[in-house]
């Protein structure tokens, strides 16, 4: 049965406006804890201090028992934490607690009279292993509050990239879990995201508003659908239990005229609470630009979170999350986007037609928000059942330059000017029943969403030179002529084919030619997605063993439609006389295609006026089709003692219909592709080191291979691998690792400070735009490039990049390196072609899948400084932190004329200054 669309919504907002009026503590993705603290005899103990932590993602909550001698905490992310007490005139008490459910935990705790046996024996290593069949990450807060993070604009995809093994670092807070191009999603306090999350698609949920994440990079279990490479489970920040009003004030101001704001206050009660952070951004390098040196890169943002529990019986509760954020952001320039009148002309003088355009000045608005409602019902002591809703908006704005002809790139990159308005409205309704007896932990659940797609876009060609209707005799493109019958008369030739059987004008662009007194072509796509899952699962633990089993049902119904069932196994076994986990685990997932600029990628290359102006390959029309996924994992987790753990995971996954991005020329709008299928293969890393004399550190490290086979079935984009060989997309990345240092001076009289640090190694992204040497090997990309020099000896034709890019890719030929405005010479001898920031393949070896061109491997150094309480207060704090991010100012490229995302640099040595009052 289809329900109407006019019916969804207005169920939506009379239950968005029923939570608002209770004035709205429980959630899918959190549990709780209470209890009484009791002494031999049994009474209770009013004021005894209560302290919950998991060292491994150090999260720690303290709190004191009330006059009935009781404690609770809520809000607590799914994980095992170890419980103590303590009491004047009693010993400390501990015990492990595991919270894997939304069922409230009544834990009681009987303090022993002091002198007698005061501690409670946990077995080693039970405070750092988990016994669990899926591999994940957890982050707590005070963690990543003294984590240099790379990205002020994408703070939590900086975060997810450094402490998440696995992740591949992309330009613009792009991160590539496992292998997949950006396949990520997040569940916030058990609303579903799947859509994308970067800089310039949408505007991220706060960091400030986060207090834990789970980053689950192993098979996902049932609950789980949609973009699963990386799940990142995000528990938001409560003010429920802050008797006392509680916040932070803090600013800053750093490199590039970077400047932050940030304000947060939590409010509650035993039954309610509110947490409310507004923050904001201005800098002068709010993407990461195409040159070293920034210039229009301008951009700012601001943020309103506002969380509110109330619990209206012992039963109910209910849970609203509202979110608002809007950033506005220039495309950052090239030297190519400046003077774009002698770019075209090769630097031979003004073109007329260009003459006084002036620079490229692109930008772009995003505007998102959020409304997310969540009821709670508890059902005796074992039982919980969750009901809510959701509405979510991204509506992106972008604008060419006040001169459409300003836009103009490089004849490889830019052909055309652009101007977008989309929006991506996403509603929908969740709920779950968490039912747990004995050793089975049973969860069932269904999610129906809609996603509302409106795209609306107007092009027109900004080259005097493409779709010229007249050439030379070399058949070279003679700008300032509108019609092949004019060509004759100035001793010039037809380039119509109707006339030149070489001749490639097309008269259907001359209308959307703005060169030639054309105006813009204007598209309107848009669709409904719907889509409903429905799971059950089981979390079955028996002895030393753990089974997850479930089955989950996905209906994607948008320009196409599939159905599928997908199992989902993992089984973890505890080996606790070595302290060891064994596991492994299985996912079948649909793959759904992406949804910004679905409906044009899908149906622009079948459009006579949009194919060329999108750079269509030959060939590739039609619509995306959902995929699917078979993914296999194991490993094991080690635990030595209380103060390591490493856990490693095997990874391997074959998906039918991979997706990937192309990119629009020198514009931060992509769109989807849709390949035939993909291998990808690896390891992924992580050991902890939770606090050993005041040093707390973590490793993560991975090796993933990102291998794609042609032929490109869908999406708009000029692309790669047509040859039917495999070839290594341009996010596969061979190795990386992050290394995080924390040391916590010990105390002093007047300063505490502690001090922080990270080493990032990548070894490099694919870059398969580098020119390189191959005549020999059929799965080469090297043919467009390679030559014969007049003595004999092999060569590279590097007459396809303009100086600028020759320049970006640091090239240097026989000694001689190129500049933003004089080129090498053409062609270079093959032998004497070096980068320092591209590693171009020796003569005779490129292979687009065994040794493609890839980014140098770089090394990038971060630093903090701090001190959370510089005055020694009580009650008010002042707090001082010092970052400095690629402290040796490394000169390296995330990527070159990436298919997906262009050219960018890694930020250059940024130095900032945060002070804060805490309260």
């Amino acid at each position: 049965m289809r329900m109407p669309t006019r019916s969804i919504l207005s169920f939506l907002l009379v239950f968005v406006f029923s939570a608002m009026c209770w004035t709205l503590q429980a959630q899918s993705n959190s549990g709780s804890i209470s209890g009484a603290v009791t002494d031999p005899s049994a009474a209770v103990v009013p004021g005894a201090t209560v302290t919950i932590e998991n060292p491994v993602s150090g999260y720690v909550r303290t709190t004191q028992t009330d006059g009935t001698g009781r404690y609770q905490f809520s809000n607590l992310p799914f994980n095992p934490y170890h419980l103590s007490a303590k009491a004047t005139g009693f010993g400390a008490v501990a015990q492990d607690v595991d919270v894997r459910s939304p069922i409230p935990l009544s834990v009681g705790i009987s303090l022993k009279v002091s002198g007698a046996s005061t501690t409670v024996t946990v077995e080693s290593g039970a405070d750092l292993l988990e016994n669990d069949p899926t591999f994940h990450t957890d982050v707590d807060r005070g963690l990543f509050q003294k984590l240099p993070l790379e990205s002020q604009s994408s703070s939590l995809s900086s975060l997810v990239t450094l402490a998440s093994p696995g992740v591949a670092a992309d330009s613009n807070g792009l991160f590539h879990g496992l292998g997949d191009h950006a396949s990520n999603s997040f569940s916030v306090d058990g609303q579903p995201i799947t859509d994308q999350q970067s800089k310039v698609f949408s505007n991220q949920l706060p960091s400030n508003s986060i207090q834990s994440l789970e980053v689950i990079s192993g098979a996902p279990p049932a609950e789980y659908g949609g973009k699963t490479s990386l799940v990142i489970v995000a528990t938001t920040r409560s003010g429920q239990g802050l008797t006392r009003p509680t916040g932070d004030v803090a600013a800053s101001y750093g490199a590039f005229g970077s400047a932050t704001a940030s304000f947060d206050l939590g409010y509650g009660g035993k039954n309610w609470g509110n947490f409310v952070e507004a923050d904001g951004l201005n800098t002068g390098r709010f993407l990461d630009p195409p040159e070293f040196i920034v210039f229009h890169d301008k951009g700012n943002e601001e943020n309103i979170f506002d969380r509110v529990d109330y619990q209206f019986t012992q039963a109910d509760s209910v849970h609203l999350n509202l979110n608002y954020s809007r950033s506005w952001f220039q495309t950052p320039n090239a030297y190519d986007n400046l003077n774009v009148s002698n770019v075209v002309s090769g630097g031979a003088g003004p073109d007329p037609v260009l003459a006084n355009v002036g620079n490229a000045d692109q930008k772009s608005k995003i505007e998102t928000f959020d409304i997310a409602p969540t009821y709670t019902r508890i059902f005796g002591t074992n039982s919980v059942l969750n009901f809510g809703a959701y509405v979510r908006r991204d509506a992106y704005n972008y604008y060419p330059s006040g001169n459409p002809l300003a836009d103009l790139g490089p004849p490889n990159l830019q052909t055309s000017s652009i101007a977008q308005y989309r929006t991506l409205t996403n509603a929908g309704l969740r709920t779950d029943f968490s039912y747990e007896k004995g050793m089975n932990n049973i969860k069932v659940g269904a999610v129906y969403q809609q996603t509302f797609l409106r795209e609306n876009d107007s092009l027109g060609v900004v080259d005097p030179t493409y779709n010229s209707p007249c050439v030379d005799s070399n058949g070279n493109a003679q700008p300032g002529f509108s019609n092949p019958a004019q060509c004759a008369a100035a001793g010039l030739v037809s380039n119509d084919p109707a006339v030149n059987p070489t001749g490639t004008y097309n008269s259907i662009l001359t209308p959307y030619d703005l060169t030639r007194g054309g105006g813009l072509y204007s598209y309107f796509g848009h669709t409904d997605v719907k889509e409903l899952a429905l799971y059950a699962e089981d979390q079955i633990k028996t002895g030393n063993w753990l089974f997850n089993v479930g089955i989950r049902g996905d209906l994607y119904n948008g320009l196409t439609v599939a159905r599928q069932a997908e199992p989902r196994v993992g089984v973890a076994y505890s080996v606790k006389p070595t302290s060891t986990v064994l596991r492994v685990s299985y996912a079948r997932t649909l793959e759904s295609p992406f949804n910004e600029n679905l409906v044009l990628s899908s149906s622009g290359c079948s459009n006579a006026v949009l194919a060329p102006l999108l750079l269509c390959t030959a060939g590739v029309s039609g619509t995306l089709q959902p995929g699917f996924r078979n993914e296999f994992h194991a490993g094991f987790q080690q635990a030595a003692g209380k103060n390591f753990v490493f856990s490693g995971d095997y990874i391997w996954k074959y998906t039918h219909n991979a997706f990937d991005f192309s990119v629009l020329g020198n514009t931060p709008i992509t769109f989807p592709i849709d390949w035939h299928n993909s291998k990808i293969p690896g390891f992924a890393l992580r050991a902890d080191v939770p606090n050993y004399h005041n040093i707390s550190a973590f490793v993560v490290m991975s090796s993933v291979a990102a291998r794609f086979f042609p032929p490109q079935s869908a999406g708009a984009g000029a692309t790669v691998g047509q040859g039917g060989y495999p070839f290594r997309i341009d996010h596969d990345e061979r190795f990386n690792e992050t290394t995080h240092v924390q040391y916590q001076i010990p105390g002093g009289k007047f300063l505490r400070p502690w001090i922080s640090f990270n080493w990032r190694y990548d070894s490099g992204l694919v870059a398969g735009s580098v020119p390189c040497y191959n005549v020999t090997d059929p799965n080469s990309g090297c043919g467009a490039t390679s030559v014969t020099l007049p003595n004999g000896q092999p060569g590279v034709d590097l007459s396809g990049l303009t100086a600028d890019q020759e320049f970006e890719a640091g090239l240097t030929c026989d000694g001689i390196k190129a500049t933003p405005t004089t080129p090498l010479p053409t062609p270079c001898p093959a032998a004497g072609l070096t980068s320092n920031l591209v590693k171009v393949p020796a003569p005779g070896t490129e292979n687009d899948d065994k040794n493609p061109p890839r980014i140098q491997p770089r090394n990038l150094f971060d630093a903090a400084i701090g001190d959370d309480n510089l005055f020694k207060g009580e009650k008010y704090k002042w707090s001082l932190r010092l970052t400095g991010v690629n402290i040796a100012n490394k000169y390296a490229l995330y990527n070159f004329l990436s298919t997906f995302s262009g050219t960018h640099y890694v930020t250059p040595r940024a130095l900032s200054a945060e002070v804060g009052f805490h309260f």
